[in-house]
This record gives C-alpha cells, structure tokens and sequence, in this order.
C-alpha cells in the first residue's frame, strides 16, 4: 500500500442499470427471484459499491497487491428501474493497517437508494491465490 492510501479519499462512479442487473437475473434458477418485478437487485448493488471502492484505491495500491470485501452493511431503501442511472459515492473513512472502511451513499435519478458502510482488505494477490490451492 502507498502512504497516499488515507482517510478522506474520495470516488464518484456511475452505472446505468441494464435489465440483466436485475433481481430476475440475480439466481435465475430461483423461481421467487424470477418472478420479481425487473428493478437493480441488492446483490448486483453491493457488487457496484465494491467496484467503485475498488476504483477509489487502484492508484493507491502496490504492484501485486488487490482489495477483497470484508464486510457489508448497507441499506437497499429504493427500487432503480432498468435505464436510470445510479450515481456511488465512497469515502475512505478508516485506514487500519490493511482493512480499509468506506462511507457509501448511492443515489438514482429520484432518491437515495442505499447508505452504509463497507470494509476491504488489501493483499497480495499471489500469496491469497497460493492459499487458495493448498
């Protein structure tokens, strides 16, 4: 990690939501997931939120080094149709050691759809990849 890796980090990134980033998409083989109306899927949303806490750090972060979710805790306060674009929001709010904590507020065109916080930790990529195989 780079000492540029600090609280008060800030990123902004967009996504317009396509229809297959919705909740009948999400476990297509789940009949109560394919009946669901067609709006962004919670699941697909913290996928969004990660990436852009992801964004938020690529320059900050060492050769061979990568980012892993941790921890989730957020809000899913409004359905976001197919079309609408959503707008995240992350700062870094907390740096300890490797674990990294984000303050998120997302938004579509109408309202706030989530807030909350999300928590990464940064490894080596080659040395979790070699856990992995045993």
């Amino acid at each position: 990690m780079k000492d540029s890796l600090k609280p008060g980090l800030r990123h902004t990134m967009t996504y317009v939501v396509p229809a297959n980033r919705t909740v009948p998409y999400l476990l297509p083989e789940s009949e109560h997931f394919a009946t669901m109306p067609e709006v962004l899927a919670t699941g697909y949303m913290v996928g969004i939120i990660e990436w852009t806490c992801m964004e938020a750090i690529r320059a900050h972060l060492d050769e061979g080094e990568i980012s892993l979710g941790a921890h989730v805790d957020l809000s899913h306060r409004a359905p976001t149709p197919v079309g609408m674009t959503v707008t995240i929001e992350v700062e870094l709010i907390e740096v300890d050691q490797r674990a990294l904590t984000f303050e998120v507020e997302a938004r579509d065109e109408k309202t706030v759809i989530s807030t909350g916080l999300h928590r990464r930790g940064v490894v080596n990529k080659e040395r979790f990849v070699e856990r992995l195989n045993g």
